[in-house]
């Protein structure tokens, strides 16, 4: 294996791909990279490029022969992605704004504060504030 650390590139599947645009640019400060193809767009700004892939929804994401479609309804998956802020009421504002939905009331947590979204493909996402020493909060002040 190569020394080098193992680069992550994160894919959202969206069916408007300029309106994903705005949405992540405009509500979380990322930029638009390159537009690799007219339904392939890459966001810089964050530690990995996020990729934004138009695919219409019902289309089949493994073949035509395999069960699933895509579905941009509210879907719960063990994945989702945090992304650190500061602001963070004023960032949850700004993603409701266009179109998030707010899950629950922001958290008030040991480490910080965090607001469960929604994006509006049915993606979850989570806003982090983070307080102190973030994550470390929990640990002994000794550690």
């Amino acid at each position: 294996m190569d020394s080098h650390p193992l680069e992550i590139r994160v894919c959202i599947d969206v069916s408007d791909l300029e309106r994903a645009i705005r949405f992540y640019t405009q509500g979380l400060g990322l930029r638009l990279g390159r537009r690799l193809d007219s339904d392939w767009a890459e966001l810089l700004g964050a530690t990995s490029a996020i990729d934004l892939l138009a695919n219409p929804e019902g289309s089949a994401p493994l073949g035509q022969a395999q069960p699933q479609r895509r579905d941009y309804g509210r879907h719960w998956t063990p994945v989702h992605l945090d992304f650190v802020v500061t602001g963070i009421d004023a960032a949850a504002a700004r993603l409701m704004a266009m179109g998030a939905l707010l899950e629950r009331p922001i958290q008030d947590r040991r480490w910080g504060r965090m607001a469960s979204l929604a994006d509006p493909w049915g993606h979850g996402l989570d806003l982090l504030e983070f307080r102190g020493r973030g994550y470390d909060e929990m640990l002994d002040p000794k550690d």
